[in-house]
């Protein structure tokens, strides 16, 4: 069966429009995982992934009266740019129909690359909604559907990434590591691979939810997902296709299940090592590589991920960049409470035993104990592991939140509120030169004589660090208040009066 397959990939017409990316050497990934570690950088090609290639090669293939008539594409955005570039190119009409969930990113896009020759229409929240609907404007309208990944001819297209492979590094390849939404890409890959040379292993990549392939193949039959997660926008599929499902059932050796944190992570891997920013879908194959190599503790091997997309909303950048520490086992998450008296922040940082403190949200809420929202940062699970057991033994009550989405993408943000308890309350912003022990230098100089009622920092890796600080100085205390403030050298700037302030986290109308 790959023989047949291998036919269509060494016939296709691909080149017409798409170009042979570089097959590239990451030193860091290498270095990290003690494997050879080579990219297949399909991020460059012109519409910033691999699919221009199975979307040309289905449409070029159509007779004339087919692209007379126009066809029609279900894409949650990097087929639909592949079709809207081979429409223009083809000077053929195109529909294509985007779930509402795409980025805009990738809408305008599509507008680009298409042109005159696009009509774009948004429907559904995934990509197997967009179909349904585009299914019923082929019928009515007559146009010829180009699927993005359950066509030969697309499957083909794809292929060719496996073609390029082989002929750039003719050595041995311990495993190729693919992204999977619905399949098409990684079917095209094996197909050709697996012709040449079966032994190197096909190794498939999916979201932890979003594994409509995954769990099919446990299944033994195309399984059907009620939702899928969107942060993989581009491998959010609720069914794989019938054909992709016989490949990969026949042809890939094995899929690794990644979370978001570990695709964060693997995007800040890839930036690192070329400066490229991928999309979260583009990234999974190299977030599976790493947990791949790690598990098997492989060595000294040379390993191939597709880093298949680049098509990043700007807006999400804030969101990866938080979330790539945890998904390096590089920060930890705690919560831990102290209590509540004068001198516990002291007590809480001598305890974590030179670790830098990398975020850290408290508003005074309680008389007896107070609750900590912290980030450290770590060198690895083991380490997470240490740090939390060695609070414990110090009698502060830590819960490990690393691995907790509801304390990640909610909670830190909401520490805080108002305060009955917060009398005297001084608020106050200062920045610092962001050097490990910088946040320690500050505790370790206030007073015991004063309370820290509210205290937010986020490490951002900028050349400042910022804080908002809360701080209960009596009145008698404001000279020497200010005298601590002048001895610390940091820039500050007093907040008390602001209205936000007082609105939102001030304590009650009659207090402080």
């Amino acid at each position: 069966m790959p023989a047949d397959y291998l036919k269509r990939i060494l016939t296709t017409r691909v080149y017409d429009v798409a170009r042979e990316t570089e097959l590239e050497f990451a030193p860091g990934l290498s270095a990290r995982t003690g494997c050879n570690v080579l990219l297949k950088r399909e991020d460059t090609q012109p519409v910033f992934s691999f699919k221009l290639r199975g979307a040309y090669n289905k449409m070029a293939g159509l007779d004339p009266l087919e692209l007379r008539r126009g066809v029609i594409a279900a894409s949650a955005g990097n087929h639909a740019q592949g079709v809207a570039l081979s429409a223009a190119r083809l000077d053929c009409k195109a529909v294509i129909v985007m779930p509402v969930t795409t980025p805009q990113l990738k809408i305008d896009a599509v507008r680009t690359f298409g042109g005159e020759h696009v009509e774009i229409i948004l429907s559904g929240e995934s990509y197997s909604d967009a179909k349904a609907h585009a299914d019923v404007i082929a019928a009515k309208r007559k146009l010829v559907f180009v699927h993005p990944f359950d066509d030969p001819e697309v499957i083909a297209g794809q292929g060719t990434i496996g073609m390029e492979i082989l002929r750039q590094h003719p050595g041995p390849i311990a495993a190729i590591f693919v992204a999977i939404g619905g399949g098409g890409l990684i079917s095209g890959i094996a197909a050709y691979v697996k012709a040449l040379r079966p032994e190197i292993r096909i190794i498939g990549v999916q979201a932890s939810d979003s594994d409509a392939m995954a769990q099919s193949i446990e299944a033994g039959r195309r399984v059907v997902l009620k939702d899928v997660g969107l942060f993989c926008d581009g491998t959010a599929v609720k069914q794989v296709g019938k054909e992709t499902f016989r490949l990969c059932r026949e042809l890939v050796d094995e899929i690794i299940r990644v979370d978001t944190d570990a695709v964060c992570a693997a995007i800040k891997d890839v930036f690192q090592d070329s400066r490229s920013i991928l999309e979260p879908a583009g990234a999974l194959a190299i977030a599976g590589m790493k947990a791949w190599t790690t598990k098997n503790a492989c060595r000294h091997k040379t390993v191939v991920a597709v880093a298949c997309g680049a098509n990043m909303n700007f807006d999400r950048l804030r969101f990866v960049a938080e979330r790539a520490e945890v998904g390096e086992s590089r920060e930890a998450v705690l919560a831990v409470t102290i209590p509540e008296q004068r001198g516990s922040f002291r007590r809480f940082c001598d305890a974590l035993e030179g670790h830098n403190i990398t975020e850290f949200n408290y508003r005074i809420a309680d008389t007896d104990q107070a609750h900590l929202f912290v980030g450290l940062q770590v060198s690895g699970i083991a380490d997470r592991a240490r740090i939390t057991r060695s609070l414990r033994k110090e009698g502060f009550a830590t819960l490990d939140l690393s691995n907790d989405e509801l304390a990640k993408q909610h909670l830190r943000h909401m520490i805080g509120g108002r305060s009955a308890s917060a009398e005297s309350e001084l608020l106050y912003r200062f920045e610092f030169p962001e050097r490990p022990g910088a946040l320690l230098r500050f505790l370790s100089a206030m007073s015991p004589d004063w309370n820290i009622s509210l205290f937010h920092y986020r490490n951002e890796g900028a050349d400042f660090g910022r804080i908002l600080v809360g701080i209960q100085v009596p009145a008698t205390d404001m000279s020497k208040f200010r005298k601590f403030l002048d001895s610390l050298g940091y820039p500050h700037c007093d907040e008390s009066a602001n209205p936000a302030y007082r609105l939102f986290l001030r304590g009650s109308l009659g207090g402080a």
